[in-house]
């Protein structure tokens, strides 16, 4: 009888206790990004006193939609923690006193490394530089697929303006344009290159689903159609094969390549006099920056296509991408060959011809014709 009346005590408390789950679980979900957006979908919304960095609380829902957190289901009050509930009869509807959003609740190794860097430490000097200062509030975007501009313009171009300064950087303007700033100056962070293709009949990059429909694919079979060694990445041959497809589906273009920095945490450790300024780590035929090399797709969803490609690819002429001493293009250095060979072949053809006539053109010079 004891027993059973454990049994009966253990499965009330564990009935409770999934009671109290399920509730706090709908309390929390009550509160859904609609609710949210009544309010601060208006674009003329804004505080009228304001100690922060930012007086408008418009929120671009389109803009929202395609940001990593809306992505990955993050809503609204997973970030605002301290909004339980909405007061839609009150002028507005929850409190106006909020704490500020504690990124490093998620984002524990990226504020860990943030602490190590010049952005941090210059709270010491009393310029204080929160996540969102870089990162903006509710659109922060994938970067897997950014490019260089969009990743130098979301972020380090927003201070800093590089054009005024590194003038030991031979041809800085092309570094500028196909390198990211974190490449050098975070110089333990990770790197690669990224291709994307680029239609050279409206100089636009291709979106993946464009691509993706032509080949009659998606992005999983893509794998499949392209990767027929099934290996995991796709070499030389399957690469050209690739643009050959898409020649045929009358797609014609190049692929760009620009060298940037993993997304990892550590690219958040920028310091002041720590910059890798040795030009041999990448103008080299070791270089280790090229051993990675992707295909980027951006899909319409806001999801990114990657797919690695063997090094070999930047050696082609599909490829917009060139440092100087690593990636040269073979096809040319044979041409090269062949025509440097040819003059050679021409040049030993003429002096061999002028030895072999010797005796004839002494016959004719010494009998002339009457």
């Amino acid at each position: 009888m004891e027993r059973n009346k454990r049994h009966r005590f253990t499965a009330s408390a564990a009935s409770a206790a999934l009671l109290v789950c399920v509730w706090t679980a709908t309390a929390a979900q009550a509160i859904d990004n609609d609710a949210c957006m009544e309010c601060h979908g208006d674009n003329m919304l804004a505080r009228n006193v304001s100690t922060g960095m930012k007086d408008s609380l418009y929120v671009d829902i389109e803009k929202f939609k395609y940001s990593v957190h809306n992505v990955n289901g993050i809503g609204c009050v997973d970030c605002h923690a301290d909004i339980d509930k909405l007061d839609m009869n009150a002028e507005v509807p929850h409190s106006t006193n909020l704490a500020p959003v504690a990124c490093a609740n998620c984002h524990e190794e990226v504020a860990a490394a943030y602490t190590n860097s010049v952005h941090r430490k210059a709270s010491n000097k009393g310029v204080d530089i929160p996540c969102f200062a870089c990162h903006d509030y509710h659109d922060t975007s994938r970067l897997a697929s950014a490019t260089v501009s969009e990743r130098q313009n979301s972020f380090c171009r927003k201070c800093h303006t590089p054009e005024k300064f590194h003038d030991w950087l031979p041809q800085k303007e092309s570094h500028f344009a196909l390198v990211e700033c974190t490449v050098c100056h975070a110089p333990d962070v990770p790197r690669h290159v990224n291709l994307r293709f680029m239609d050279l009949v409206d100089n636009v990059y291709l979106k993946g689903d464009v691509i993706m429909r032509h080949l009659r694919t998606d992005p999983k079979g893509f794998t499949e159609l392209i990767d027929r060694n099934k290996d995991g990445a796709i070499n030389l041959q399957e690469f050209e094969d690739m643009v050959l497809m898409l020649r045929q589906k009358e797609i014609r273009g190049v692929f760009h390549g620009e060298l940037v920095a993993e997304i990892n945490p550590v690219v958040h450790q920028v310091n002041r006099g720590a910059a890798n300024r040795d030009c041999a780590q990448c103008h080299s035929s070791t270089s280790a920056f090229f051993q990675d090399v992707r295909l980027i797709f951006d899909m319409d969803d806001g999801s990114v296509a990657s797919y690695n490609i063997d090094r070999q690819a930047l050696q082609t002429y599909f490829v917009a991408f060139n440092a100087l001493g690593t990636t040269r293009v073979r096809l040319l250095d044979k041409i090269g060959i062949a025509l440097i060979g040819g003059g050679v072949a021409v040049v030993f053809l003429h002096l061999s011809a002028r030895l072999l006539t010797i005796p004839l053109r002494r016959k004719n010079k010494n009998h002339p014709e009457a």
